[in-house]
């Protein structure tokens, strides 16, 4: 939105670069956005195939993002990846593990990915998100609205443990979400908490068992 700016800390003498800055825009200049995450989910749409959330962490916070995704049937010669927000050659290598593991044909369909709300996600702990939006807009079957999901993906399929796992789950059940999916080894090292399903998955293949 033209009312939000991000900024983003490249370098930082006092603490970690890589932090992000949410301001809004108003008569008196810039005021701090407190709760980022409730902004970039504010106006993700109910029951569509596609759209899944991520919760990442940009510096030393977790942030809760929309990441959505588009299939379509490629008919005008070569098929096209566009990447917004988001890594367009990890893009393509969660596409050559979904065409050979899971067995999806991807190779003759445009795939549209994007960040929504202008943020740019470049952890590899995006993985599991972004894989399960392509494959729920490839079978057009929406993912529960209550699922968070975060991971890293191997070559192999397999579902790889990232930094501050736990306090990614806790930012997702402090926003409401009952669900999270995450790799099996990051499951065994958090305590089951109250309110939220902790969705252990081995590989990407037992990931999309589960939930579709």
């Amino acid at each position: 939105s033209r009312l939000y700016r991000l900024v983003r800390a490249s370098k930082n003498r006092f603490g970690a670069t890589g932090e992000v800055g949410v301001f809004e825009m108003n008569a008196t200049g810039m005021s701090e956005v407190r709760d980022p995450s409730r902004l970039f989910l504010a106006e993700r749409p109910p029951d569509a195939a596609g759209s899944i959330v991520l919760p990442t962490c940009e510096g030393s916070r977790p942030l809760l993002v929309e990441i959505q995704a588009l299939t379509a049937p490629a008919l005008y010669g070569s098929s096209r990846r566009v990447a917004t927000g988001l890594d367009t050659n990890r893009v393509a290598v969660l596409l050559a593990v979904i065409d050979r593991k899971l067995g999806l044909h991807i190779a003759d369909r445009d795939v549209f990915v994007s960040v929504a709300g202008g943020m740019r996600v470049v952890e590899r702990a995006s993985d599991v998100a972004l894989a399960l939006a392509i494959v729920s807009s490839l079978k057009n079957r929406p993912l529960p609205d209550d699922l968070a999901a975060f991971g890293e993906i191997g070559l192999a399929g397999e579902l790889r443990s990232v930094s501050q796992a736990e306090a990614r789950v806790q930012q997702s059940t402090k926003l409401g979400f009952g669900k999270v999916l995450l790799s099996s080894s990051d499951a065994a090292n958090i305590e089951p908490k109250r309110g939220v399903e902790l969705m252990a998955a081995p590989t990407l293949e037992a990931a999309v068992d589960m939930l579709f």
